[in-house]
Formats: C-alpha cells, structure tokens, sequence
C-alpha cells in the first residue's frame, strides 16, 4: 500500500461492508478496507501510515449541482447576509464609496424575503445608493438582476424595451415604465448571446474575473470535502477556463459538466456538444450532460404552476416551451443519448417535464438515461411514484427550503402545496433516487449545511423549533447516501467513486466528528479535516494533527 488510514470509523457506503477501522490506499484507488489488524499487514518501507485519531471517514462528498465560476468575487457586494432593506442600501453605499474607481457598482445575493410584503424592490428603492453610477444587483437564485436608474439609462433600458438578450423587461403595469428589474436572468443572461454581451459591459464578468472565481471556488470544494463538482450550466468557451484550471494544478476535484441548451439551440451547436462530450471524456474533466429550463422560479411568479399562486390570483406562471415542443426537445437529445439535467420547479413545470422524459422513452427506447429533474421545489404528489417508474433522478438542494431563506416563497405558494416543498421523504419512500447539491453560488457550498438542513428543515438560526415541514426531514445515512454514492449513481460514476470499496479512487474526506454521534442541530458545525482525491491531499486543516 502507498497510504493506510488507521484508527478510524469508515462509514463506507457499501452495503457489502458498512464500516471498518482501517483503509488501504495504492496507486490513488482502494486497495482493502476493513479490520486495522488486517489491513496493517499491507505495510511496506514506502506506506504512509497515518492515525486519524478515531475520527469518522467518508467517501468524498459529490455536489451534484454547482456552479463553480459563480461567487467568490471580492470586488462584488455581497448580499446574502442582509435581512433588512436598510442594511442592504448601507452595504452597497459603503461599497461604492469605498471603490470611486469602479464604473459599475456590481452586487449579488439578495433574497427577495429581504421586502416587506413579498413585493419586489424598484429602481427607486436605489436613489442616492452609489450616486450617479450604475447599479447591477444579482439575486440570491441568479434568476433576478434589480437595477438603478443609472444602469437602465446606461442600458438603454425604457418603456419601448421588449426582451432583452439577457433578461426580460419587468414594467409596471399601469404607466409601461421599466421597474428597474430582470426577470429570467438565469435562463437568458446565462446564454452564450447574453455572457457575450455582458462580458463587454461589466467587469465581473470578463474571462479573467471568472477565473479568478473558478481557483477560489475550487479551493473551497476541497475545503468542504467536495472531491466531485458537478457544473450544471456550462458553455463551450467555459471548457478553456476549465482546461486552464487542469493545467495549472488547481483542479483537484473532479469536474463534470452540463453544457447549457437555451430555447433556440440549433442542431451544429448540438453537434459541437456531442464534440466537446467525445474531447472532454475521463475521470478528470468530462463533458456529460446537457441543460435545459422548464420554467423559471417561484419568488417572482415565474415557475409554472398546476393552480395559480397564493398570492396572486390568476397568475399561474409559464414554462419556457409549449409542452409539445418541448417533447420535441428532450426526444431529439435522447435520441443523442446525452444525460440531461432539467431545470424544474413548479408543479407544471414538473409534470411538462415528466411528461416530455416520459414521451422521448416511447419514441427512443428505454434506456439506462438516469435524467435529472433538478430542483423539485413545488412538487405535486400525483408526480411521486413516476421518478422510480421513469428512472428519473431527484436532483435537489436542501438548503433551498431552509425557513431563513424561503419566507417569500412560502408566501406565494401557500401551506397547502407545501406540504411536498421539497419533498425528501415522500420521493425516497417511493423510491426515488435523491442526489443532493449545493447550488453554489445560490446557497454554501459546504454539504455539512445542506444534511443539516435536511435532517432539521431548519435555518441557520436554528428556527423554527421541529422545523418547517417536519413531515419531510431524512435520516442522516439517507442524506450520506445523496452525496456520496447516489450522487455517484446520478452521474454514471458509482463504478469508480461514491463508497470506499476495493478498486474505486480513494476518494477520502476525514471529518472533526462523528456525524452519527452528534445531534441533529449540531451537524452543521462539524468540519472536514482532511480531503483526499484519488489518494493525494487536496486540502489539510491547520486543525488536524496526524499521527504517522
């Protein structure tokens, strides 16, 4: 053996072996697991034996969606602490008072619950914040930009404006005039028309910034024991940043990727997809699946519903594709035979989305495709039992339905349809495949939080007490089991990755605790100490102290 982990609980995911006491390691993949007394006779001049003190050993967690060239930008405001309107003006004042040098005031991360009475903020609610400079303000979901009157005046943004390449106009509906808010910027400021045209006018955006954010983020997935990313959203110029990011040494997780099919894709995009998927193809960087919208979000009314919106009768929200062409859509990328991850979070929305997965397996053929609705958050119980039947994977993000974050959302949907807002429980009793993600830069990145918060439907506040929709809290080994091996499963890699079983890479993360001794509400606080990517240190705590 190259490397030994002695004295330590290894809670493997393999049913075969569950836990053992000792790991051996060579040639970067699981050379035996089990007994310590067993597993130290594998001792040679050249291992590396280290005493983890007992501590709990995992298999690498897998995040399986996450936008890794999102966040970490020092030189945008940060909003994702704020709670009060007050507090977000004073932080983006204090931020543009602080950098007269920048043209642009860039901010991201505001949550819509910050406005009192679920309504969202205006132009004018940014008079006076960063004087005559343009103000660009991304929400928490990346769905909504809000803007000052700088900014639409720089943009060329007023009552005759229709769609514009990265967002859609919001106006008020009795004078026509522009609100100072973008609605669907996910779906279009997130196209390839729409980065190009951002890229030429705010600075964080350019290829250079991003990457800056790409070698932070991915230094933070290894921090949080992140040994596989999952990027849902990427674009063929993306591929560069992340081949760079190869060739310099900073890719130590292993990388995924979606590429993104907006509305409109053509067929030579799609074929330089299917390229890109036969260039980008090992355990390293590969290309895997493509990315699609059904329908947007629920905060701004624009994630489709069955009945319409609590809060505003009549209004039921639009998927992005009439369900016939959208039938269309997803049977000619099947037929491809790409994985797909499709953006779905309205209770219509979903069943559009089954409805079209379930049409493209009767024109193509059954077939192992494990596509992924990713999202969930609205979900209609009559749409449970077809995840097992259709073999769709639940891709979904615990720490979306946290109470501090979701007040807005809860309000528009009402308590009725959120007894199955995001319904961990009612989807794994019924056999669903549930594969658990960050959606960084949405939420953290750290999975810690995210079993958490699937295990106490709790903010970071601790409140409410029991939780919000207690009825759909997990057990600690199910949400385990969503970032490690099912995680694995959802993107065809449980053959090499997911559990600590003989053959597969030693992916290995060392934690400060033992998850299964600790309570619920203290999940959250425990830390990664040490994670290993196919047997090297990807990162290391100051904290951890190895005996050798």
């Amino acid at each position: 053996a190259d490397l030994i982990l002695r004295n330590a609980k290894v809670c493997t995911m393999d049913p075969a072996q569950p836990w053992a006491e000792a790991v051996a390691v060579r040639d970067g993949r699981i050379l035996s697991t089990g007994k310590e007394a067993d597993i130290l006779r594998s001792v040679s001049q050249r291992t590396r034996v280290l005493d983890v003190g007992g501590r709990l050993v995992l298999p690498g967690f897998i995040d399986s969606h996450n936008h890794i060239t999102f966040g970490s930008d020092p030189d945008v405001v940060q909003l994702s602490d704020v709670r009060t309107p007050k507090q977000l003006y004073e932080r983006v004042r204090h931020v543009a008072a602080s950098r007269p040098e920048t043209d642009w005031i860039e901010g991201e991360g505001w949550n819509y619950s910050v406005f009192p009475g679920g309504n969202l903020p205006t132009w004018r609610d940014l008079e006076g914040v960063a004087g005559d400079r343009p103000v660009f303000l991304v929400s928490y979901d990346v769905h909504t930009v809000w803007l000052n009157r700088a900014a639409l005046k720089t943009l060329g943004i007023n009552r005759k404006t229709g769609l514009l390449q990265y967002g859609e106009v919001d106006k008020d509906p009795r004078s026509g005039e522009p609100t100072g808010i973008l609605l669907s910027f996910a779906t279009m400021g997130l196209s390839k028309e729409g980065q190009e045209i951002l890229r030429k006018i705010l600075p964080s955006w350019s290829m250079g910034r991003r990457y800056a954010r790409l070698k932070r983020n991915l230094d933070l997935a290894s921090r949080f024991g992140i040994t596989t990313i999952v990027e849902p959203q990427a674009f063929l110029d993306d591929l560069t940043l992340f081949s760079r990011a190869r060739q310099d040494e900073v890719l130590r997780s292993r990388l995924q990727i979606a590429l993104f099919h907006p509305r409109g894709t053509s067929e030579a995009e799609l074929e330089r997809f299917d390229e890109a998927r036969r260039q980008f193809n090992d355990d390293r960087l590969r290309v895997s699946a493509v990315k699609l919208y059904i329908d947007d979000v629920v905060e701004p009314h624009t994630a489709a519903l069955l009945e319409p919106y609590s809060d505003l009768p009549g209004v039921r929200g639009e998927t992005l594709y009439t369900p016939d062409e959208f039938k269309a859509v997803v049977t000619r990328i099947d037929r491809m035979k790409f994985q797909m991850f499709i953006h779905a979070i309205g209770d219509r929305g979903i069943r559009v989305t089954l409805d079209a997965l379930q049409y493209a397996r009767e024109q193509n053929g059954p077939r192992d495709s494990r596509h992924e609705l990713v999202h969930i958050e609205c979900l209609s119980p009559l749409d449970i039992p077809r995840f097992k039947a259709l073999g769709v994977i639940a891709c979904m993000q615990p720490r979306h339905c946290a109470p501090d974050i979701t007040e807005k959302w809860a309000m528009n949907i009402g308590p009725e349809r959120s007894r199955y807002a995001w319904a961990f429980r009612s989807l794994r009793d019924a056999g669903a495949t549930l594969a658990f993600a960050s959606d960084w830069n949405v939420a953290e990145m750290n999975p810690l939080v995210g079993i958490y918060t699937a295990l106490t439907r709790k903010g970071l506040d601790g409140r409410p007490p029991g939780g919000w929709i207690p009825d759909q809290t997990i057990d600690l080994e199910t949400a385990l089991r969503a970032y490690t091996i099912q995680g694995a499963f959802a993107n065809f890699t449980e053959g090499n990755r997911g559990s600590v079983s003989v053959g597969k890479y030693a992916d290995l993360i060392v934690l400060s605790d033992n998850l299964f001794e600790l309570p619920p509400d203290k999940v959250r606080d425990a830390r990664v100490l040490l994670t290993l990517v196919g047997g090297e240190e990807a990162y290391r705590s100051p904290d951890l102290r190895l005996t050798p």
